[in-house]
């Protein structure tokens, strides 16, 4: 069993990085689990989005 994690401040690249990666893995995909993350810094919202994908090779 292996794990990928992606973290992205932006849900579209998010996105995209996990379909890419997605396209080519050999294995199948156990579990993907989601996460969004939410600071503030002064008067700016920071974004995170993560994701973590366990698969088999």
């Amino acid at each position: 069993m292996k794990v990928k994690i992606f973290d992205l401040e932006d849900e579209d690249d998010l996105e995209k990085d996990i379909n890419e990666f997605l396209a080519t893995m050999v294995g199948e995909v156990i579990d993907i689990k989601y996460q969004v993350s939410i600071g503030v810094f002064s008067e700016e919202q920071i974004f995170c989005f993560s994701a973590m994908i366990v698969y088999t090779e």
